[in-house]
């Protein structure tokens, strides 16, 4: 369970570093940000403990973790919470949603 804010706070960082779309198979909502903000990570974690942590990666001199939802974790909490506030969201992040909605036929 989140608060109000939380959910205002996770769809502001879902919105400006989210990832909406999936592998080909099934749909994912990838976050990809810095080793710095491992404390974010932690928290999605602790609030979403069926999804995943990856990392921390190294690569070109870039450290980051890659937090993913999918499966029961994105269809049970996260697009519900998407869809609940979607048409606050701006319309570039409303059509990413929209277009992985349709792709895999989610909802």
């Amino acid at each position: 369970m989140i608060t109000e804010f939380e959910e205002g706070f996770l769809l502001g960082i879902l919105t400006g570093e989210g990832h909406f779309g999936g592998d080909g198979k099934q749909p994912q909502v990838t976050l990809r940000m810095h080793t710095k903000h491992e404390k974010l990570f932690r928290w999605l974690i602790e609030k979403f403990p069926e999804s995943k942590l990856y990392g921390p990666y190294n690569h070109s001199g870039r450290s980051y973790y890659q937090w993913m939802a999918r499966g029961q974790v994105l269809k049970n909490q996260i697009m519900p919470l998407l869809l609940k506030h979607i048409s606050g969201l701006d319309t570039h992040t409303q059509e990413r949603i929209n277009q992985m909605i349709e792709k895999y036929k989610i909802v």
